[in-house]
């Protein structure tokens, strides 16, 4: 969920509950004032009906209050506390019966003759008030609500616009590029201050980075200098033939080593490549077609372990480095067959969505938790430790997913397109 959501569900929210507080206490203030306003006009009338009870022989019952009701009821206690409470007025225009508020209080009249009596008024205006009040109060309140939600989702929804501007300029920000992060300028002092901190990060990153890559450039080149002159010597003393058998095989060791170096010189610096989003180059490719070249450049191989090649390739095409695929198949294919035993079998199966390479081996499946990482190799393996971290790298690089696992004798590679 975006921040701005986020900011307006919990802004509505408060003031939902606080103006939904705010009305209930509201409601009960405007009632009570209201009571207290009928209470206030009922002692009145009772002070009134007192007054000409106390003033007049006559019989009290006589009184009039209008459209009150007044009820004296002759009694012989001596005592009766006041009270008010509501009741039910009968409204003799309307012919119906509506609420009402009465009090209740005991008369001395001059012959020492007690009355009880009961004064009852309407509150039927009161309620009808109260009801537009509260009426007004919810639209007043449901406006606002639709007030907030409209000002905070739409009005101030172009607060934001330098932040996801801001945001998708870093998206885009590739380390190699020339242009550096600007950031784009905004009136909202804090996403000034983020321009600026990113922009410095960018400054920071982009010389540190560029002093690595110099650095690496210029050791691989100092390095691979060295290593070419060593193997060109060792070609001239392989061709000598006074060398003995022992000599030979420890040129031939020394060779070996040399040209492992140079692998994990090259694969190390592609590594380096791929991480940091280097190789851009993209081209149509026939997966199926690259794939049945491979088998067949792959076949003197195959045969010398007494190999036998399964497949079933349904036509592929992918937008890829040529070269980055070729190396992915290259390492797929040699991990195929070197690790595989004398007589087996590796199964290659492509369709539109995967790349499925199975070979036989050992029994016991790799651990699926280092399997890809550098350096991670069998005991008896003679290669460099990066063929599948390699591969691993190319398939995150544009986007794939591959995994491993072990079911009846066979290893399997899947890439997930």
């Amino acid at each position: 969920m975006k921040l701005s959501e986020h900011y307006t569900r919990t802004s509505v929210y408060i003031t939902l509950t606080v103006l939904l507080f705010g009305a209930v206490i509201y409601y009960f203030a405007i009632n009570y004032i209201a009571q207290q306003q009928l209470d206030r006009g009922l002692q009145q009338q009772l002070t009134e009906a007192e007054e000409y009870a106390r003033s007049n022989d006559q019989n009290p019952q006589l009184y009039d209050l209008d459209r009150d009701h007044a009820i004296f009821v002759k009694t012989n206690r001596q005592q009766l506390q006041k009270r008010f409470f509501d009741t039910t007025y009968f409204n003799p225009k309307e012919q119906r019966a509506e609420p009402g508020r009465a009090v209740e209080d005991l008369v001395k009249v001059n012959n020492n003759n007690y009355y009880k009596v009961v004064i009852t008024i309407s509150r039927a205006g009161q309620k009808y008030l109260i009801e537009v009040i509260t009426i007004i109060t919810l639209t007043l309140l449901a406006g606002l609500l639709a007030v907030l939600f409209i000002t905070n989702k739409y009005l101030l929804n172009d607060l934001w616009k330098p932040f996801r501007l801001t945001l998708k300029e870093i998206k885009q920000f590739n380390i190699a590029d020339v242009d550096q992060f600007t950031g784009k300028p905004s009136l909202v002092d804090e996403f000034t201050e983020l321009n600026e901190a990113i922009r410095e990060m960018s400054l920071r990153v982009t010389h540190d980075y560029l002093k690595l890559k110099q650095f690496t450039e210029n050791a691989s080149h100092e390095m691979m200098t060295p290593l070419a002159v060593v193997t060109t010597k060792l070609d001239t003393l392989i061709q000598d033939e006074t060398l003995g058998a022992d000599q030979l095989a420890q040129i031939t060791d020394i060779y070996s080593s040399i040209n492992k170096s140079s692998r994990l010189n090259n694969s190390l610096l592609l590594l380096a490549k791929l991480e940091n989003k280097l190789i851009t180059e993209e081209e149509p490719i026939e997966l199926d077609i690259m794939l049945a070249e491979k088998m067949q450049q792959f076949q003197e191989l195959m045969q010398s372990k007494n190999l036998l090649f399964r497949h079933q390739l349904e036509p592929k095409q992918i937008l890829a480095s040529k070269y980055l695929v070729d190396i992915l198949l290259n390492n797929l294919f040699s991990n195929a067959i070197r690790h595989n035993i004398t007589g087996g079998i590796v199964i290659i199966q492509l369709t539109a969505h995967l790349l499925s390479i199975k070979n036989s081996g050992g029994a016991n499946p790799l651990n699926t938790d280092l399997i890809f990482e550098r350096f991670q190799k069998g005991k008896e393996s003679q290669g460099t430790g990066l063929g599948l971290t390699l591969v691993k790298n190319i398939c995150q690089h544009y986007g794939y997913t591959i995994h491993y696992y072990h079911e009846m004798g066979l290893h399997a590679f899947v890439i997930t397109f």
